[in-house]
């Protein structure tokens, strides 16, 4: 898949200011700190799509762009900044949370996981909540260039070991770089994969019947 164009639509700091779905929609989420700003912007081919900053926390509602007008691409709050006050980390948490699961148009669920890091609590607690509610998600590692592939290899297979001892079939994954460029066709292409067996919603309520 290439990316011909790439165009905000909407930045809803509630479900309510969502309209309902018209195409497929795919999040990405993950710490505030993995990476997830460049990341879009090098998966869309553009240097200034979604919001780059030295301090994690910037995205603050679920940016939507769609992309070659045949898909959506939702960008997330980011999760469990420390330095984000309670009040603001359970704001986005449950905006989040609403949006995963009840956009009945979302496809699938790229978590965004630091490549360099062993396994962090509030990754695996994540994961397990996605399973939980039976979110199709997968696991992007980013940063990828920035170690080695021996401790990478080590990563990976602690969160193998992790997730083998709940799921029978392990997430799709995908080793990523921003600076590189490095899996950015793989998720493009397991999105264009995906986009087919999308069903348009043909009864939708009222979004503000989704009000946080």
């Amino acid at each position: 898949m290439e990316i011909s164009s790439a165009n905000y639509l909407i930045s809803a700091a509630n479900m309510s200011q969502l309209a309902p779905p018209a195409y497929p929609e795919y999040a990405f989420v993950g710490r505030s700190n993995v990476g997830k700003s460049s990341f879009i912007n090098c998966l869309c081919n553009r240097k200034n799509l979604a919001h780059t900053s030295a301090t994690p926390g910037k995205t603050q509602t679920v940016n939507l762009y769609l992309i070659n007008e045949a898909w959506v691409l939702a960008d997330l709050p980011g999760f469990g900044y420390a330095r984000t006050n309670k009040t603001q980390r359970e704001k986005f948490a449950k905006l989040i949370i609403h949006y995963i699961e009840k956009r009945e148009s979302l496809m699938n669920v790229f978590l965004l996981i630091d490549g360099r890091l062993v396994p962090q609590d509030i990754d695996k607690e994540f994961v397990q909540y996605m399973g939980e509610a039976g979110i199709p998600f997968s696991i992007v590692f980013t940063k990828i260039d920035d170690t080695n592939q021996k401790s990478l290899a080590k990563i990976s297979h602690a969160w193998e070991d992790y997730l083998s001892a709940t799921w029978d079939e392990l997430p799709p994954v995908f080793f990523t770089s921003a600076r590189s460029g490095r899996g950015r066709k793989e998720v493009l292409a397991y999105i264009a994969e995906m986009n087919p067996l999308w069903v348009p919603v043909k009864t939708y309520g009222p979004a503000g019947n989704q009000s946080l």
